[in-house]
């Protein structure tokens, strides 16, 4: 893997860490149950893509 892509990846991980911690926060602050599920499973969808970038290293 060359530097430039190493750093992508590296760059792409932050990001969908970001985006875990921001939907994990955000769900459980919600009242609206059906609204709190749905970003809840979004948190699981960037737990996935975050595995997935994990895994190319």
């Amino acid at each position: 893997m060359t530097t430039k892509e190493l750093l992508y990846v590296e760059d792409a991980l932050g990001h969908e860490k970001f985006m875990k911690t921001c939907s994990k926060n955000t769900a459980g602050m919600l009242q609206d149950t059906g609204l709190a599920e749905y970003i809840a499973s979004l948190e699981k969808k960037h737990e996935e893509i975050y595995n997935k970038f994990l895994n190319l290293l």
